[in-house]
């Protein structure tokens, strides 16, 4: 950059230097920055401009902290020094840590797209931190390329107030997907209202309506494609729901849903063996959250009751089915009974 620079690049590059050379852990001394500057950008700055810009910043609303050093000098009068000098973080690397595992990890989030979110979010982060995490090599592509696709139409279909249409795919025992055809043998189009995007258990869903029905529908975001946006139709207003005249109480929807199946809520009430599994507790919270209500407490089991989407809470009744005893309603207790003797059946066969 030379000498020849705008005095006013200087609070520019103190910034940038902060950002990639320092942490609570690695602090610099003002001389430190000046060289930083001069070995990057060829520009010497002034030791008392480089102070004023520092506090400027600060003043501004940059979180940087400092040490102050009193120190006596010769004719007597105390001199404040500065020194120790970094750039808190919005977020920690603790946090940048658990955030980059779960891209890295996730099954979800196409190869390409998640090493360069990983690179993108190494950059909220000193050049120390870089050097603690290394991408992995040799990962297998995810085949779901359409997901952050989908996620871009839906999300701006949902802030234009527009529906989406899209295909839906699933997976044969060749274990290739195919489009999920119409009764006239061509892709069926799916045409919705989108009103949430959601993550469980590691898969991205879209919760939404069809133009008819009283209930509302999750579709797994990486099994749509085709998707477009249909910019002539506005989406159906929630408040045509039963149950959602008054808006989606998305923390409500979510603990119903364990699952994701779409279709409304029942009532549960479920007996739950501590004999059994003395963390029964624990899991009936993870799942269900707070809202639950026990009762009938014993030292040996408890009573929960649940509003859940009765499909979901089928298949949990049988994940769980050695530590709980569905009491109501009648018609769920039945099927898990079927279900039960149907299992019983099987596993009496001799191979």
């Amino acid at each position: 950059m030379g000498t020849d620079h705008p005095k006013k690049m200087n609070v520019l590059m103190i910034i940038e230097i902060l950002k990639l050379y320092s942490d609570a852990e690695h602090r610099l001394s003002q001389q430190e920055i000046a060289e930083l500057i001069h070995q990057r950008y060829q520009v010497k700055v002034d030791r008392h401009a480089l102070k004023r810009n520092l506090l400027n910043l600060i003043d501004f609303g940059y979180d940087i902290e400092y040490t102050e050093t009193v120190r006596r000098k010769k004719n007597g009068e105390d001199e404040v020094l500065y020194s120790n000098w970094y750039l808190n973080r919005e977020i920690t690397d603790a946090e940048l840590h658990m955030l980059i595992d779960s891209m890295l990890f996730s099954k979800y989030i196409p190869f390409g797209q998640n090493i360069g979110l990983v690179k993108k979010l190494k950059g909220l982060s000193s050049k120390y931190f870089r050097s603690k995490r290394k991408l992995p090599e040799g990962r297998l592509e995810n085949q779901h390329i359409q997901l952050l696709l989908a996620t871009e139409v839906i999300n701006e279909a949902m802030t234009k107030g527009n529906k989406v249409a899209f295909q839906f795919i699933e997976y044969g025992v060749d274990k290739k997907h195919q489009v999920v055809l119409g009764k006239d043998g061509a892709p069926r189009i799916y045409k919705v209202s989108p009103y949430e995007i959601v993550v469980t258990n590691g898969r991205n869903y879209l919760i939404c309506a069809h133009d008819k029905g009283d209930s509302l529908y999750n579709y797994r975001l990486d099994y749509m494609c085709a998707i477009e946006q249909v910019e002539d139709e506005k989406i159906r207003s929630l408040d045509e729901i039963p149950g959602y005249e008054h808006g989606l109480d998305l923390s409500k929807y979510m603990e119903e849903h364990i699952y994701m199946y779409g279709g409304k809520s029942v009532r549960v009430k479920f007996r739950a063996d501590l004999r059994a599994n003395r963390n029964i507790v624990g899991h009936i919270l993870d799942w269900f959250g707070t809202n639950v209500q026990f009762s009938d407490i014993t030292e040996d089991a408890i009573t929960a009751t649940v509003s859940v989407n009765e499909m979901a809470m089928f298949y949990w009744a049988l994940q769980y089915g050695t530590s709980i005893e569905i009491v109501a309603p009648v018609s769920l207790r039945e099927r898990l009974r079927e279900a039960a003797n149907a299992i019983s059946e099987k596993y009496n066969r001799e191979l």
